[in-house]
């Protein structure tokens, strides 16, 4: 074939592949009962409405609403009232699942639970706390995780975690167990709350990582079997606190 009779054979193909498209659209619109839209429709409004922006749940409530859909995903919620019994119920645990390794963020706040001294027949290692490391490795072989949440969001029963070279992803992503830390100041109704904080700060202040957790990781083929734990912790803990006192 020349290059002409190249080029009109695919003129011949593209016209073919329009009139389909038109028949197939043209199909679509007959089903539904009315004439094809031709020019994009208008979109007058952009983001939330607003009275979705100025809903808000009192604290109580957004606690009850988060366990709830938290729960639901599988995830486990404790609501603890300081920060000492946070330390108690993370030793209890690791002692009852006979954890050898903990890996936590490497945080002043997570400091103060005096996780070392609580378990001093297991490994407790900070994020990056010797630069010669393979963290990440580390992280792979932890049985537990632990985290301060940054903020959690009731509605869709969220916790958000920031990302930082003291704060590494894999924390809250490779330990079979991860153990969430939420101050119950850090609770909203809304996810946008949290994202328009990110938007407000503008995108020189952004974390290197923003992570949203709702449970175990849990997925499925396509013959929609589930499996827990195969993408992240199988077992996840939101330990809610009344007064952590960072």
């Amino acid at each position: 074939m020349t290059n002409e009779t190249d080029r009109g054979w695919l003129t011949r193909l593209e016209e073919q592949s329009r009139r389909k498209q038109e028949q197939f659209m043209d199909g679509i619109a007959a089903k539904l009962g009315r004439d094809r839209i031709r020019s994009a429709p208008e979109h007058p409004f952009r983001g939330a409405p607003d009275f979705w922006k100025e809903f808000n749940w009192p604290l109580e409530e957004r606690i009850t609403q988060f366990t709830a859909n938290f729960e639901a995903a599988g995830g486990h919620v404790v609501r603890l009232s300081r920060r000492e019994e946070v330390t108690r119920f993370i030793r209890d645990k690791a002692m009852e699942m006979s954890a050898a390794t903990i890996l936590r963020q490497q945080e002043e706040a997570l400091d103060r639970l005096g996780l070392e001294e609580s378990l001093p027949d297991a490994l407790v290692l900070s994020w990056n706390e010797a630069a010669d490391t393979d963290w990440r490795a580390v992280a792979a072989r932890a049985d537990f995780g632990v985290v301060m949440a940054d903020y959690a969001a009731a509605y869709t029963g969220s916790i958000t975690v920031k990302s930082a070279p003291h704060k590494g992803r894999s924390v809250s992503l490779l330990p079979t167990v991860l153990m969430a830390i939420i101050p119950i100041e850090r609770m909203v109704t809304r996810l946008g709350e949290i994202l328009v904080q990110f938007d407000q700060a503008g995108r020189e202040q952004l974390p290197a990582g923003i992570h949203f957790i709702s449970g175990p990781s849990r997925s499925a083929d396509i013959e929609n079997d589930l499996t827990i734990g195969v993408h992240g912790p199988g077992i996840v803990y939101a330990l809610l606190v009344d007064s952590y006192e960072i």
